[in-house]
């Protein structure tokens, strides 16, 4: 994992895909809107994918780029799906969070600067990273595939 940005201004320079505030209000649900462009974070246990076992790619629901996979999907008894590690590094972006009296590391869409979640690192955690990607479901479209390394299914 690169280190953490400092300011959300940095990353949405960097963002590949820009469009304004009403573009995304229009293309996306109210709740999408609230988690992917605010921040916001889905209730556990509620979202789509927290307990999915279906082999595929999670892409960015707001953008379509190709984020994690399943094959590094595990369950993390959190509410939230699970990854550690994300399909590649560039994918995504870090951000230091300090909201709700705590700091954490926020995942962003490298592509569209959305929010997708927090990743936390400890020996806690039983994955080959020692890391737990919290990511909303939400914020990720399941794309079914035969395996995760790129065959539809």
């Amino acid at each position: 994992m690169t280190t953490p940005e400092t300011s959300p201004q940095d990353t949405a320079a960097t963002a590949a895909v820009r469009k304004t505030d009403e573009q995304w209000r229009a293309e996306l649900t109210p709740q999408e809107y609230q988690v992917l462009r605010q921040a916001g974070t889905e209730r556990p246990y509620t979202g789509e994918y927290w307990d999915t076992k279906t082999a595929g790619v999670y892409q960015c629901r707001a953008c379509g780029a190709d984020l994690f996979t399943s094959t590094e999907k595990f369950d993390s008894h959190c509410g939230w799906p699970s990854f550690f590690a994300p399909l590649a590094e560039d994918r995504v972006r870090y951000l230091h969070d300090r909201s709700m009296g705590m700091d954490r590391i926020e995942v962003r869409c490298a592509a569209c600067d959305s929010h997708l979640g927090h990743v936390f690192e400890g020996e806690g955690f039983p994955t080959p990273t020692d890391q737990r990607y919290c990511i909303n479901s939400v914020s990720l479209k399941l794309v079914p595939r035969d395996d995760a390394s790129g065959t539809q299914a």
